[in-house]
């Protein structure tokens, strides 16, 4: 039987920060207000778009992989927030790296990346691909209104990728499991698409919108329902879980799905208060902290869970590999930005803020 294991990562988070004391500037918060509600301290804001901080992320994890592009069976780009509809911008990933195979976008929201692992590792389970990359990437900050404090608070830019290859090992992706709750979907949204009527000027002003006590509510069920059935299917006890890697949406979010699981705290990766919540983006991002932090071993077990828009969720266990080190590195950088955060959303700071 074939098994997904990841052996290569990278993240690519863009230099510009905008801290809470830069929001409080424009809106009415304070980083008193926002950390103990959400963890948050900072977020990174592009100056670039989705695709560049796909491409850098996924070079990154090609050399960690110790590959080359034109060696990948499939790309899966996990994205809510893509340069453009049409073509996907796993195209332009793919151009950047140089291979010539399947390539696609998938939009699960915060859900997307484990979506797109579960998909990469039923491709090489079939037979059907070796080597697929997965990446989430996001520039949330073009879709928020400055001048709501609920939402304006939480989200950020950046990208992870993985390459996931075939093994005979027992090691790898053990387990995933995918849901949808369709009755939630207005929960959690952003106005944009071909239900807009291009020809209104005030459709232009789309933004992400949601109920935050629902998302709450729902957000633990979703994953703590996905978690329990993933660890039930593959017939492990909860105590050989060695880290949890949770969406990063909100820590106090983290804090009551950790504790009704009944795991404890200090095996949740949490890398919140560095970023925000980057979507798609968030576990990839936390998988790479985590290496690089030296907390992942060889052969530890790891669940990861998540929540999104649609009403998605997604949960998978991994089982880590011997390697927790980078084959290679590689010298791709995004192109230098001589803006701050404020800088980069002054004209639509104005714009939803007069």
């Amino acid at each position: 039987m074939q098994y997904a294991t990841i052996t290569g990562w990278g993240k690519c988070v863009p230099p510009a920060t905008l801290t809470n004391h830069d929001l409080a500037t424009f809106i009415e918060t304070s980083d008193e207000w926002i950390k103990p509600r959400t963890g948050i301290s900072q977020r990174h804001i592009s100056h670039v778009d989705t695709s560049a901080l796909a491409s850098v992320a996924a070079k990154r994890a090609l050399a960690a992989a110790g590959l080359d592009g034109s060696e990948l069976d499939m790309i899966i780009l996990a994205t809510a927030t893509p340069d453009t509809l049409i073509p996907n911008i796993a195209s332009t990933v793919q151009a950047d790296v140089g291979a010539t195979c399947a390539a696609f976008d998938i939009n699960a929201a915060c859900s997307g990346f484990l979506y797109g692992l579960g998909l990469a590792s039923s491709q090489i389970k079939s037979g059907q691909c070796k080597k697929v990359l997965v990446i989430g990437a996001e520039r949330l900050s073009f879709f928020l209104d400055w001048s709501r404090r609920d939402t304006a608070v939480l989200f950020g830019d950046g990208a992870g990728a993985v390459v996931v290859e075939a093994t005979d090992e027992a090691i790898g992706v053990l387990g995933y499991e995918l849901n949808n709750d369709p009755d939630g979907r207005d929960i959690l949204k952003a106005g944009f698409g071909t239900a807009m009527d291009r020809f209104e000027a005030s459709s232009l002003d789309f933004y992400i919108e949601f109920n935050g006590q629902e998302i709450f509510k729902r957000a633990i069920a979703g994953m703590g329902k996905l978690s329990t059935k993933v660890i039930e299917k593959c017939g492990i006890d909860k105590d050989e879980i060695d880290w949890v890697i949770p969406h990063q949406a909100n820590e106090r979010i983290i804090d009551t799905l950790i504790s009704r699981m009944k795991i404890p705290k200090e095996k949740a990766i949490v890398n919140i208060a560095n970023y925000g919540n980057t979507s798609a983006a968030t576990i990839p991002i936390a998988i790479c902290d985590a290496l690089e932090q030296g907390k992942i071993q060889p052969n530890q077990m790891i669940l990861s869970c998540a929540f999104g828009a649609g009403l998605t969720s997604a949960a998978a266990l991994i089982k880590w590999g011997d390697r927790v080190t980078p084959i290679n590195t590689t010298d791709a950088e995004l192109p230098p930005c001589d803006k701050t955060g404020i800088e980069l959303v002054a004209k639509a700071v104005k714009h939803f803020c007069g």
